[in-house]
């Protein structure tokens, strides 16, 4: 059976609309996908190259399976440099890791030495996937990457400690939001920090047949804001949600009873919070953004003005 000609440099929905966004993250961030052997991935990573090539693929029937395997291909492989990623930095590793690490977070918060331990936890898988998931083939030295690390484990670590100390005679529910404001600060300094090559060089622009016109520092800035603003709405249902949900249980006597389920508890619930927010707020900007070329800085617009003038948008890769 001879398949119809699609291009798999996109997604299967249409990006423009935030539903279709949508269903594409929920199959691509699918905490199933962490399952998958060298073999499946190695496979989808065979049948996605041949096909963009123009080679026969045997393998597949139809449609729906070129598609089930790009979908895998795409979850373990970067979409600029088509490197295989690291297990725990791939976006469907991010409900199984921050479930656990979320939940151990809200248990532990009282705690100083514990607050230190999940907060240098959670920086140092927020840092690993950050770096993961950067737009491009952006090299980061071991020096930088080494400074970007500490100083966002730092600034988490000062923002909850400082927190902690200041609400420790405020209501339970107040001290069980920490966490969520000290990870709110953090990310904002780990993002930024982790990619900081971009925001020094800029993101390659791009046109709709994927011509490169050269490096931008506005569309650097615009995607890694985008990334900040997703990733601090992703953590806020499981760390709103979950203290609001413990402090209910506390006040019925739930966990007096069993105190044994309090980590538990949060732990499960903030698996289900993250099973659906890490799809809907990656959804909230599209991946494969977009920006004005009257935007971009002054010799970029020149350089498209001489190769294709009526161009209007371009288009590059925030990442997650």
């Amino acid at each position: 059976m001879s398949l119809p000609q699609i291009n798999l440099d996109e997604p299967q929905y249409d990006q423009s609309t935030y539903i279709n966004r949508a269903k594409h993250f929920l199959i691509v961030t699918n905490p199933l996908n962490v399952f998958a052997s060298s073999e499946e991935l190695k496979r989808a990573a065979k049948i996605v190259n041949d096909y963009r090539a123009g080679k026969p693929v045997p393998d597949v029937k139809n449609v729906d399976e070129l598609y089930a395997a790009k979908y895998l291909y795409d979850s373990a492989f970067h979409p600029d440099t088509g490197e295989k990623m690291m297990l725990v930095g791939r976006m469907s590793a991010q409900v199984p890791m921050n479930m656990t690490i979320t939940g151990c977070m809200m248990t532990f918060y009282k705690s100083t030495p514990a607050v230190i331990f999940w907060q240098w936890a959670n920086q140092s898988f927020n840092a690993l996937v950050n770096y993961t998931n950067r737009s491009g083939a952006s090299p980061i030295s071991k020096e930088q990457l080494f400074t970007s690390y500490c100083m966002a484990t730092g600034g988490a670590l000062i923002t909850a400690l400082s927190l902690n100390r200041m609400v420790k005679n405020a209501p339970p529910l107040v001290g069980r939001l920490v966490p969520l404001a000290a990870v709110a600060a953090a990310n904002c300094i780990n993002i930024p920090l982790m990619r900081i090559q971009e925001l020094k060089n800029g993101i390659t622009v791009i046109d709709n047949d994927g011509k490169a016109y050269g490096e931008s520092l506005t569309a650097a800035r615009e995607g890694i804001t985008a990334v900040v603003f997703s990733r601090v709405a992703m953590a806020m249902p499981g760390m709103v949600f979950t203290p609001v949900l413990m402090n209910y249980l506390d006040k019925k006597g739930v966990l007096k009873r069993i105190p044994w389920a309090n980590s538990p508890i949060q732990i499960l619930f903030c698996g289900f919070c993250l099973t659906f927010a890490t799809p809907l707020c990656c959804a909230l900007f599209s991946q494969k953004a977009s920006i004005s070329v009257d935007r971009l800085e002054s010799e970029i617009q020149e350089k498209i003005k001489k190769s294709n003038p009526d161009l209007k948008t371009v288009y590059y890769n925030k990442g997650l």
